[in-house]
């Protein structure tokens, strides 16, 4: 049985350092190719750990192919000269990562997914079991359609303090995702509106008005963000901005304008603002944006976020802000919906929020995504790319623009990227029609990507112009 001391672990959590123990001794050779692991019930009991931290630093081993798992049988140490066979003498295997499912990519400067070493699962653990201990009649009865009562009013004293917004519990509706609040929304608001997206923008947002039916418009955007001369002329009733940090040109939205789009909404009862604030708490240079929300004294904002980014992909959990006339109309309306979280998270959500985890989390992360980009730009800086590169917009959220200099068309330096293992998305690919000025730009999203990684990664992306 193998053994490993938790006597000093320094800041690593309980399953990292397991993860990290096991994993060299299959590099050293102490473990050998073949040979079987404990199952995660014995290694639990004879480390006097959870079986939970186990199977969180095994699931770790197999997923960067340090170990495999044959069903019925166990987990197995793998074999390393067939991963670095598998791998054409491209990578080592310490940097292989799988970033969008089994996608084979080097590196993916387009996932937002989350590193399992930097999800808390030791809290999240811990918030959980105390709920089974102490909350179990809670967690066995229904959900209000809007959620938990602990949970909204934990993000409502969340918003708060961190985004400076007066709103109530009730004002709050939770769903599984930001798409099924989106579906939701259109029942209030009406199928018989006509609702615009920004021209860029998130395609998955327009795709899921076009696929409610519903009249849905591309609203141009200028250098101060979406246009409200644009909404005037196509007679929008209903538009979906991000103000704080666009998406994909980062912009950020002057207060001028935000002024000048609550104006807009104002002339008319039927026109509503949903301000989607998916990526605020990531701000890694100056203060934070306010929200249009905290701004908006007619109530014609519908505030919009989601724990995707600050958890994890998986952690389908996102809110809206509904203006208080729109609560009573919602709850008589749509009270027969049931709410699509289940009460397990949201009780181990609120315990996240309220016991400010979340807030140390946040702290912790952002810390690491300024290191991480601020490595990158110095990767990009003192490589040969950097004489062919112009970056901008690098200040919010967690992804740049990064100009390139090249004769090549966006579509032919994406299929050679793709050849190298780089997946890249120009910023031509979210425009309806792409204008001459968003040529040979493209999007970084470095959330994913490890700082293992970069250096590599620089060197196929110039490779790839040459």
């Amino acid at each position: 049985m193998i053994t490993y001391s938790f006597s000093d672990i320094g800041s690593d959590s309980l399953y990292l350092h397991l993860y990290k123990c096991i994993k060299n001794d299959i590099i050293q050779g102490t473990l050998h190719a073949g040979e079987k692991l404990p199952s995660k019930r014995s290694l639990a009991k004879n480390l006097n750990i959870s079986v939970i931290t186990i199977e969180n630093a095994y699931a770790q081993l197999i997923a960067e192919g340090y170990v495999y798992s044959v069903a019925k049988k166990g987990f197995f140490v793998a074999d390393l000269m067939e991963v670095h066979k598998k791998e054409e003498n491209i990578l080592s295997t310490e940097n292989v990562r799988l970033s969008s499912g089994n996608t084979g990519y080097f590196a993916d400067f387009t996932s937002n997914q989350t590193s399992p070493e930097h999800f808390p699962f030791s809290i999240w653990a811990k918030l959980s079991r105390e709920l089974l201990t102490n909350r179990q009649p809670e967690l066995l009865t229904n959900s209000p359609c809007g959620g938990i009562l602990p949970l909204r009013e934990a993000i409502a004293r969340h918003l708060k303090a961190f985004r400076n917004m007066t709103v109530t519990p009730e004002q709050i509706i939770i769903g599984a995702g930001t798409e099924y609040l989106y579906g939701l929304l259109l029942q209030l608001l009406g199928f018989d509106k006509r609702y615009a997206v920004e021209d860029p923008g998130y395609k998955k947002i327009s795709q899921i008005y076009e696929s409610h039916h519903v009249s849905c418009s591309f609203a141009s955007m200028d250098s101060f963000g979406v246009t409200v001369s644009d909404l005037e002329r196509q007679n929008i009733d209903i538009v979906h901005i991000s103000p704080s940090h666009h998406f994909p040109t980062g912009i950020v939205m002057p207060i001028s304008r935000r002024y000048e789009l609550l104006a807009w909404a104002a002339r008319s009862e039927l026109r509503y603002i949903i301000e989607d604030d998916y990526d605020s708490e990531f701000r890694l240079n100056g203060q934070p944006i306010p929200t249009l929300q905290s701004i908006d004294v007619q109530e014609k904002v519908i505030y919009m976020n989601t724990f995707t980014k600050t958890l994890a992909s998986t952690v389908r959990i996102s809110y809206m802000v509904l203006p208080r006339q729109l609560v009573d109309t919602f709850y008589s309306r749509l009270y027969f919906y049931s709410c699509t979280v289940s009460n397990f998270e949201q009780y181990t959500l609120a315990g996240f929020l309220s016991g400010g985890y979340f807030e140390k989390h946040i702290n912790r992360m952002r810390n690491y995504y300024h290191k991480k980009r601020d490595g990158l730009l110095q990767a990009i800086e003192k490589s040969p790319l950097s004489s062919l590169v112009t970056i901008s917009e690098e200040d919010s959220g967690l992804h740049f623009l990064m100009k390139i200099k090249t004769t090549l068309s966006d579509e032919d330096l994406l299929k050679r990227l793709e050849q190298s293992k780089i997946k890249l998305y120009s910023l031509s690919q979210y425009y309806r029609t792409p204008p001459k000025e968003a040529e040979h730009i493209f999007i970084v999203n470095y959330s994913f990507v490890t700082e293992g990684q970069i250096e590599k990664a620089i060197q196929l992306i110039y490779r790839a112009l040459c």
